[in-house]
This record gives structure tokens, sequence and C-alpha cells, in this order.
């Protein structure tokens, strides 16, 4: 009922893990396929080792999360090596992440990430938290999506992703961007910027001050970029943000999505929520008496 085709690979299930969530390591991403994720993808990955930001960086509210983690990760040399080890434990498909300051830099770690048994590429050109660093990201302009595809493109061994950002008030003109320079599908979306104060510390709760919104907030906004995506495109869609539900997993389904990435549900649901979400999609399916995903997706257009 739930088996999906995404990119000539075939997943168990719709859901992937969000890329950020649950670090890098081959035992925790393997953890989350036995508790029922379809897929995994693996947090974003520089050339160098990035301690990211200083603490805090990441705080619960009811309905969301604020994080300014900034990238942190062990480098690709370490990655790498969780990522071949990855695919002895399990045979789930495995998404590469990665980010760099240059389009030529990507190119450069593109090559790098697929010395690995990855079976996709997701590109983060969208990440809201290192604007100092980097400046604005790279998915408000057509012209730096333009040039980051391909390179990674040229320098792929994979299918890519391009992952794109909510803040984007083009989202639409970007994704058609992303598809004219080679992109294999879209990822949509990453956290939207956003700032919360303490007003008995009287300031930002972030030492970053400014952060990402993750978590059930972010879900509406998430649906209607990739509502607005999957009309702009033909290339399939991995729709990501805020999903906790199954109602919410087969919403991004009939807005467009082929895949469902789920990140912050770990939090509000447990690691065991990817199963939780299949059951509740399997059960609304019955109701509803829809045979497969292939039925409904992109249904809310029609």
């Amino acid at each position: 009922m739930l088996e999906t085709s995404f990119l000539n690979k075939q997943f168990t299930n719709p859901l992937v893990l969000a890329s950020g969530i649950l670090g890098v390591t081959a035992a925790s991403l393997n953890n989350v396929i036995k508790n029922g994720a379809g897929g995994v993808t693996v947090k974003s990955i520089s050339l160098e080792p990035r301690t990211g930001h200083p603490n805090p960086t990441m705080v619960p509210y009811k309905h969301f999360f604020i994080n300014a983690v900034g990238l942190a990760n062990p480098g690709i040399e370490k990655a790498i090596e969780e990522l071949i080890k990855f695919k002895k434990l399990s045979n789930a498909p495995l998404i590469g992440s990665i980010f760099a300051g240059t389009p030529e830099e990507f190119g450069e770690i593109t090559e790098r990430i697929c010395e690995a048994p990855i079976d996709f590429l997701e590109v983060d050109i969208s990440c809201p938290n290192v604007s100092r660093e980097f400046g604005d990201p790279f998915a408000y302009s057509v012209s730096a999506v333009e040039k980051i595809t391909k390179s990674v493109k040229i320098k792929s061994k994979v299918p890519i992703s391009i992952k794109l950002s909510p803040n984007a008030w083009n989202i639409d003109a970007i994704a058609k961007a992303a598809e004219a320079s080679g992109a294999n599908a879209i990822t949509a979306v990453n956290t939207i910027s956003g700032m919360m104060i303490d007003v008995h510390a009287r300031r930002p709760v972030l030492h970053n001050k400014q952060g990402g919104i993750s978590g059930p907030a972010l879900f509406p906004i998430a649906l209607k970029c990739v509502y607005d995506i999957f009309k702009a495109v033909k290339i399939p869609i991995i729709g990501t943000g805020g999903v906790t539900t199954g109602e919410d997993a087969l919403a991004m389904i009939m807005a467009g999505a082929t895949l469902v990435g789920v990140g912050s549900a770990v939090y509000f649901r447990g690691v065991d929520c990817f199963a939780k979400i299949t059951s509740e999609m399997e059960e609304i399916m019955k109701e509803e008496k829809i045979k497969s995903l292939d039925e409904i997706k992109g249904v809310a257009h029609s």
C-alpha cells in the first residue's frame, strides 16, 4: 500500500529521515530504518569539519523548534566512513547531503561524497543559519541555483535533489531553474527564518540570535511550497517540513510530493514516529479506499 518508487529506486514507504536529525553515524541512521523509515538522509556535510555555533543552538517550544546549529558536522572524510558502515547494516535507500560556500566547492564535495555508497545526493543551498559566514542562501537566486546545480550535476554519480528555502518569494522560479540545470528532484523545504526572545533574560534565546523554525508550525508553509513547486516542474519532490502525523504525510503527497521528509517529529513523537505515521497513513487510506499512493499524488491540484 505504501510502496513508493522514486527515481527508479524502491522505498518500502515514502517516509525518509530529514537531513540534520539524529546525527551522521551509521548506527543512528540504521536505528531510524529499524523504527520504520523507508530511507534516510544524512546530516549535511562539508569538505572540512565544522563545530557550528556556540550553545544554545536548539530550543523546543510547544509547536516548533528553533535552531541555529550552524551546520556542525565531522567533515567529508569521517562522513564517508559512516556512510560505508551504514550500507553494511542496511540496504535501505541512502540520501547524501552536502553544503558549500561556492559553486566550485559544491562540485568538489560532490565528487568526494560520491565515493560513498549513496543512492541520491541532496544539495543544501538553503540553510538560514549561516548567513554571517556564507551570505544570503543561494536558494534566493536563480543564477546561483543554476551554477550550483550544473556544478554538482557534472560531478555526481547519482541523481541529485536541490533543497530549497521557504523564505524564497520565488520558489517556483527557483525550482524551475534547478530543473532546467539538470536537477533530478527538488527537496522542499528547509527551515524558515525566525527568532525567539527570553523576556526574563531580555535577549534572544539562541546564541546566534536568529535561527530556523521547524516542527508542526512549519507544516502549512512547507505544504504550500510543495503545492507551488509541483505546478512548476515535472521532476519529483521530497516534501519536508513539520510532518508529524499520517494525515500530514498524505497531505504532502496530495500536494505533489513523492517522498516525505520527517525530522522534528522524532522529538514530538519519539524515534518510532515513522512507524506511527505509516500506520496512520494506512488507516486513513483504508477508510478512504485508497489502494496506492500513486492514486493521490498531486490530487489536490484537480
